[in-house]
């Protein structure tokens, strides 16, 4: 079972190359994104430990933590957003070493496909046999993020300003696939590197 490591910025498509994959190949997906959610539902590794930091403030009336509540408060903090993140990260690593590990004892798939926007600075490149970099140009970022996401130009300057930059992520991959174009183009690509 061969590991790759999916990663980009903000708006890149990487959700459309992961859906083209798993249609196409006998591969898992996981995304680090719904781990991440999974570790903070009621009853989950992280609930406690950031109610207890967080306060119930951060719940909903069904008692699960407000997702867009809490990024509102450590989106404007930035050591807040370090505590959480020193809680759920080493969470959803470990859930993903454990779920790696699980499916090459199995051994049902041929890829491992690990979707992160944070790939480097959790060091999930350490465990990947590659990693692939899934460039857009950035009009071609903004203009999806404006139709499916309804984003303003603030927050997409914003956002992008947070992630890495396209010549770190460029330098540091094994390979690049340009996904501005149609879905075709960039299959093309993606047939190349698993063939």
């Amino acid at each position: 079972m061969k590991v790759i490591g999916i990663t980009g910025g903000v708006g890149c498509g990487k959700s459309t190359v992961l859906d083209y994959l798993e249609k196409h190949y006998p591969c898992a997906i996981v995304r680090s994104d719904d781990v991440g959610k999974r570790v903070m539902e009621p009853g989950n590794k992280c609930f406690e430990e950031v109610v207890l930091i967080f306060g119930d403030d951060i719940l909903t009336p069904e008692g699960e933590i407000d997702r867009p509540k809490l990024a509102s408060i450590v989106f404007q903090d930035p050591k807040k957003r370090m505590v959480l993140n020193s809680i759920v990260h080493p969470a959803v690593r470990d859930e993903i070493i454990a779920d790696l590990t699980k499916k090459r004892i199995e051994g049902r798939v041929e890829y491992y496909f690990l979707e992160t926007a944070i790939l480097y600075e959790v060091h999930y490149d350490t465990f990947c046999d590659e990693v692939w970099y899934i460039y857009a140009d950035e009009a071609s970022r903004r203009e999806r993020l404006q139709k499916q996401r309804g984003y303003s130009n603030e927050r997409m300057t914003d956002m992008m300003a947070s992630q890495q930059s396209e010549e770190f992520f460029k330098s540091h991959a094994d390979h690049v696939i340009d996904n501005s174009q149609s879905l075709e183009e960039t299959a093309k690509q993606l047939r190349l590197l698993l063939a």
